[in-house]
């Protein structure tokens, strides 16, 4: 028996067979803050075989309070999270290989993994439905389970879609919600995070094991202020006409025209905003781009910081920017191009 993983191995579901069969697995995980970091830490502490992290964001000094991985130094350094994330989980667990990706999660992206690598599961850590909904298109043309997680406030919930299985998330949503509390708005506390983390983990264990008579087949939510808990089973939501999981698929959200461009970023006063078109900037010549108009800017190898008084252009080595201080759209493209147009 493995020392390192032998108390994992002595609880009987897993044993040393399971144990095996987690170490050959494969799990993308999207998203690498709260839910994100709690997910990669207790898979890498389980022993997972690969991870791969995608994150579109860098650490800040708000994430500290419940992203688990990072520290004061990632932020002071604004590193990617992905980048960040790696280097902690390296050297929690040398044995796992660790691919960072320092992107966003768009189609493009996921369909790529999901057809030169063939992940064995993936774990939703992000915080907008539109990433939500590419991921389930993905998990349903591939046929790759996903595990769904979400968390506000004292809220959360969670469950674990099976393509072939369940229904999917467009089944259970019909149309990506619009509006609702956001951490932005309702804040968050880390236990809601650690709880839904625990749901997600415990169903993607059973997952990597091939335990599926064991899985919970019920949408969980919960809320740790108010002392409510319910399970309920979805399996009556299914649509044999559902455009992703139906009798004759169409999987509409990996269509050019569902991907979104910008994007109001969840629990900051802050707008992304992805170019039309694929762009790899050389982040020392952009910072001396800047410099050179008088601003100060401050680079790593990742992305290049600009200050604009109140408001702060951040550029990423992808072509991707946020612009930090204004919630408005229109106000952040008005930035971006002013700069980069």
């Amino acid at each position: 028996m493995n020392e390192r993983y032998s108390r994992q191995q002595l609880f009987a579901p897993i044993g040393e067979e399971g144990q095996k069969k987690i170490r050959e697995k494969h799990v993308v995980l999207i998203g690498a803050g709260a839910l994100g970091t709690g997910n990669a830490e207790a898979l890498v502490r389980a022993g997972i075989g690969k991870l791969t992290i995608i994150d579109r964001d860098y650490v800040e000094w708000s994430n500290l309070q419940r992203q688990q991985l990072y520290s004061e130094v990632d932020a002071k350094e604004r590193l990617p999270k992905a980048i960040a994330a790696k280097r902690r989980l390296e050297r929690i667990n040398s044995e796992v290989k660790i691919d960072a990706i320092v992107g966003e999660a768009d189609a493009e992206q996921l369909e790529s993994l999901a057809v030169e690598q063939r992940p064995d599961l993936l774990i939703d850590a992000t915080d907008n439905f539109d990433a939500r909904m590419i991921i389930n298109d993905v998990a349903y043309k591939y046929g790759i389970p996903w595990i769904y997680g979400a968390c506000v406030g004292s809220y959360g919930l969670s469950y674990a879609f099976i393509p072939g299985r369940t229904p999917c998330l467009y089944c259970l949503l019909e149309t990506v919600p619009q509006g609702g509390l956001t951490c932005d708005t309702a804040g968050i506390i880390s236990p809601a995070v650690q709880m839904v983390v625990s749901y997600q983990v415990a169903e993607a264990l059973k997952v990597l094991v091939e335990d599926w008579a064991a899985l919970r087949g019920k949408l969980v939510s919960f809320d740790l202020w108010t002392n409510e808990y319910a399970a309920i089973r979805i399996d009556a939501v299914k649509r044999d006409d559902c455009p992703t999981c139906g009798h004759r698929p169409s999987y509409p959200f990996l269509s050019y025209e569902h991907q979104t461009k910008t994007a109001v970023l969840c629990g900051r006063d802050s707008v992304q905003i992805r170019p039309s078109s694929r762009r790899q900037y050389d982040v020392n010549e952009l910072a001396s781009f800047f410099r050179r108009q008088g601003l100060r800017a401050e680079a790593n190898p990742y992305l290049v910081s600009v200050s604009l008084g109140a408001k702060r252009l951040v550029v990423f080595a992808d072509g991707r920017a946020l612009v930090h201080g204004t919630k408005d759209v229109n106000e952040a493209k008005t930035i971006y191009y002013r700069y980069l147009g």
